[in-house]
């Protein structure tokens, strides 16, 4: 198995906005995606911003390679997330899942 690991930040009045954004239209895409495992979508915040880390968890690189694409090591962005997300980090971390 495969953790995919992205991390985002947001203002904190979009906190709630972009949660049911997430909710409502990120994680059904990765749920119907074959090979997709499960998620955990984290948050933090302070007084000015919202922290988020996203980890999906998949079969194997190539089902990820279906769901982000050959360059799988680019992040995946929605064009909604233009109105929430303060920064477009381009890459995303893979690791290895060799205990659960």
């Amino acid at each position: 198995m495969i953790a995919r690991i992205w991390e985002g930040k947001t203002k904190i009045e979009h906190l709630v906005e972009y949660e049911d954004f997430m909710k409502s239209r990120a994680i059904p895409d990765y749920s119907k995606t074959s090979g997709f495992i499960k998620l955990m979508f984290l948050k933090n915040s302070d007084h000015q911003y919202a922290y988020f880390k996203l980890i999906t968890v998949w079969e194997n690189l190539e089902v990820i390679k279906n769901f982000a694409g050959q360059d799988y090591e680019i992040a995946k962005y929605y064009p909604e997330d233009k109105k929430y997300l303060i920064d477009f980090p381009e890459q995303v971390t893979h690791f290895e899942i060799f205990a659960d």
